[in-house]
């Protein structure tokens, strides 16, 4: 069979974003494999991601490439039956139960400790960046934790709730920096076993725990690039468990990624290969969940120092790749840059965001301006 045709209507699909095939510009799709204008028609954006994967295209610059392809909306006008099926299996049935939850972190958090050491900053922290006064991403990440930090207005000696802990990261400064007690839960034994070793003769503890096992109370509770693995059947669950844990006059603060439209499910090739049973919730889904629990004190976007942040860890995976690549294959490298890539496009193109909430069970006597 010719594949001019298929050729033909992804060229089409490609010249509403301004991108061409085998074009010169940065952006422009270099293709390696015939089957590939019949493998992306097929399977949509799991077929452009695997064909990448398996080299059978290339781009001076992905990540713009990925810009102009969401920009565009060029996934909603490929229909294809991966996606169908991910739908039904998403509104049918909940895919983050208690049985689920430890699934993405031996699947993504567990990939390899010495991958995200070498990618993230010095303390670890896997979540967006505050680049409003800094120059470097150590100086950003310790911006967005003592931005938290003072948002949820720390007083030595109280006791802190880290929901989704990572390395440890974030309860460490809080502990260090304002005098706090930290109780820390991770999905990942690969993260909880650094997390414990960094936080040792500190007065943290590092538990592999989901969090609706979670008992006790807590003066402040913080979510840090967790929420987007909670799913849209437990937003409710979720916060009631929080409010059950939070003392009456406590603070939550929610740092996730919202989307711009509500979601029940997520890519298919991020569902694949990076975040199994990950969705991106928008702010309808948010306030939704939390009406009638919660008082909403604070709501603060800064989704594009995403895009930064992702493209510097970009930066320091290729640098670091001649010490990585003993223990993975090229594979794994082609996979890794396109989810930075596309990851970044998606905050470039404004189509997710970087919310960080603040709220209170009854609301704050006289309310009180937040830091920026």
């Amino acid at each position: 069979m010719s594949i001019a045709p298929f050729r033909r209507r992804v060229e089409q699909l490609l010249e509403q974003a301004d991108v061409a095939v085998d074009g010169n510009r940065p952006w422009d799709l270099q293709v390696k494999h015939p089957r590939f204008f019949q493998r992306v028609l097929a399977q949509g954006s799991l077929g452009f991601g695997e064909s990448y994967m398996d080299g059978w295209w290339e781009a001076k610059s992905p990540d713009q490439l990925l810009t102009r392809l969401i920009s565009a909306k060029i996934n909603s006008k490929v229909k294809s039956a991966v996606v169908a099926f991910d739908a039904f299996k998403a509104k049918l049935f909940n895919r983050q139960t208690t049985k689920r939850a430890f699934l993405v972190g031996e699947k993504h958090y567990d990939a390899g400790n010495d991958l995200y050491q070498k990618m993230l900053d010095k303390r670890m922290i896997y979540s967006c960046a505050y680049w409003q006064d800094a120059e470097t991403l150590d100086q950003a990440q310790e911006q967005k934790l003592d931005l938290i930090c003072r948002k949820l207005d720390l007083k030595p000696g109280e006791k802190v709730l880290d929901i989704g802990c990572g390395w440890g990261g974030t309860a460490k400064f809080m502990a260090e920096r304002y005098g706090v007690e930290v109780v820390g839960v991770t999905i990942s034994s690969s993260q909880a076993e650094l997390a414990r070793e960094k936080c040792k003769n500190l007065p943290i503890e590092i538990r592999l725990q989901d969090y609706r096992k979670l008992k006790g109370e807590f003066d402040k509770i913080v979510s840090v690039g967790m929420f987007e693995h909670v799913g849209h059947k437990n937003y409710r669950t979720y916060f009631c468990k929080v409010s059950e844990l939070l003392k009456d006059d406590g603070l939550f603060l929610l740092h996730t990624i919202g989307g711009n439209r509500p979601a029940s499910r997520t890519d298919p090739w991020i569902e694949r290969y990076i975040f199994p049973n990950g969705v991106i919730p928008s702010s309808q889904q948010i306030s939704k969940a939390f009406e009638g629990i919660f008082v909403l004190e604070d709501w603060h976007n800064f989704g594009p120092d995403y895009d930064r942040t992702l493209m510097v860890w970009q930066e320091n995976f290729e640098h670091a790749w001649s010490e990585l690549k003993a223990n993975y294959d090229e594979r794994f490298r082609r996979m890794w840059l396109y989810y930075l890539s596309c990851s970044a496009a998606s905050f470039r193109a404004r189509d997710n965001q970087v919310w960080q909430l603040v709220l209170s069970r009854y609301g704050i006597p006289g309310g009180r301006r937040f830091p920026r």
